[in-house]
């Protein structure tokens, strides 16, 4: 075992000990091999250093061993790390991920020079280039599934605000399209979803990126965002949705959102959209205290609190679409076990059945102790 700094971690090292932040989450278990992705995540943390193993250990006979006998050792079964990185690497190994990473990075750039000139002052934007972009990002992806497996890993590349910004239109699209609406919605909801955090250019960086817990003062400029987003391109000529979106995406159904608490008569149903799909992202990226969620998870928050919160007909839609999206998929539930989930529970679509590698099957709605940890 070898102690180094995090900014000595190379691809394809292997973790001798748990990998945690300084608060003490596990980002990654022993037997874990890094990949950019967790390299990455590592430094978000800012984790400054962690064990690997010494190549030199396992290559190495000791004292008296017999290496013909070691030579016949039964090879180590797959862990839930292998698993994990042989899924990353295949969706990253992809020539359709690299496809994507291009018009990911012309999309980033397209958008942070919009919002650098209508923070400017300029009055007018280049919306259909914009939209064209994101039309050819969105149609690069054959499926549902393919889209959210491109999206998580291109988290790590661009500036968080941007990259959410072009997450959140993308998902807004696919809403609206799965709501069937004319093809010109279908746009300025896009449009919609890729403004909807323009605000969030007028907090200061040390408050957007503050590493640490904001203060009462902090965190009341945040919510400010909507409003700052909406006097921004609250006189530019684009469609009146568009700007409701960006003052109301934090509104909620019950009043409880902000910055007005609004009930759900006067919430514009872009902006209502728009909430569904700001949530899901933020809650599978990383964040400083916590890392990311898995689907499943995520379901489960919105089936718990979100009925009362979002607009019911369009969470479900998402929801129900979501799910069905990891039909068949692999999953590790909480105790490490690994399974394939074989039927949806319409009624609970964060708790499937499920069946082992063994044949046997597992009902997560009946069997409450157990559920889906991550997605493989």
């Amino acid at each position: 075992m070898i102690k180094i700094s995090i900014k000595d971690a190379q691809i394809g090292m292997v973790a001798a000990e748990p990998i945690k932040t300084p608060l003490g989450q596990i980002l990654a278990l022993p037997g874990t091999p890094l990949t950019r992705q967790l390299i990455n995540k590592m430094k978000l943390y800012k984790v400054g250093s962690i064990s690997i193993q010494n190549p030199f250990d396992a290559a190495a006979p000791q004292a008296g061993e017999n290496t013909a006998k070691r030579d016949k050792v039964k090879p180590v079964p797959k862990t839930r790390a292998h698993e994990m990185v042989t899924n990353i690497q295949r969706v990253q190994a992809s020539e359709e991920f690299r496809g994507f990473q291009l018009k990911y990075i012309t999309c980033i750039n397209r958008i942070k020079d919009t919002f650098g000139k209508i923070c400017a002052g300029e009055k007018s934007f280049d919306e259909a280039a914009l939209l064209t972009a994101v039309i050819d990002l969105s149609a690069s992806c054959g499926t549902t599934i393919e889209t959210f497996d491109m999206l998580y890993n291109m988290r790590t590349i661009a500036d968080p605000l941007y990259s959410h910004c072009l997450n959140v239109g993308l998902i807004t699209r696919m809403i609206g399209r799965w709501l069937h609406m004319e093809k010109t919605d279908v746009n300025t909801l896009t449009i919609a979803g890729v403004l909807h955090d323009i605000g969030k250019c007028k907090i200061p960086d040390d408050v957007l990126n503050k590493p640490d817990k904001l203060t009462d003062e902090e965190f009341a400029l945040i919510k400010k965002h909507p409003q700052f987003g909406f006097d921004l391109i609250k006189d530019l000529q684009i469609d009146s949705r568009i700007k409701r979106t960006a003052l109301m995406h934090h509104e909620r159904c019950d009043g409880s959102g902000y910055p007005s608490q609004l009930d759900s008569s006067l919430i514009d149903d872009f902006a209502m959209i728009t909430a569904i799909a700001d949530v899901y992202d933020a809650m599978t990226a990383a964040r400083r205290y916590r890392a990311p969620l898995c689907p499943f998870a995520v379901i489960s928050s919105f089936e718990s609190e979100g009925f009362t919160k979002y607009n019911t007909k369009f969470l479900l839609l998402f929801l129900k679409k979501l799910a069905t999206t990891y039909q068949s998929n692999r999953v590790m539930l909480n105790d490490s076990r690994f399974c394939n989930i074989v039927m949806l529970n319409p009624h609970e679509l964060s708790r499937p059945i499920v069946r082992f590698d063994d044949g046997s099957i597992l009902d997560l709605s009946t069997n409450r102790e157990f559920f889906i940890k991550s997605v493989m």
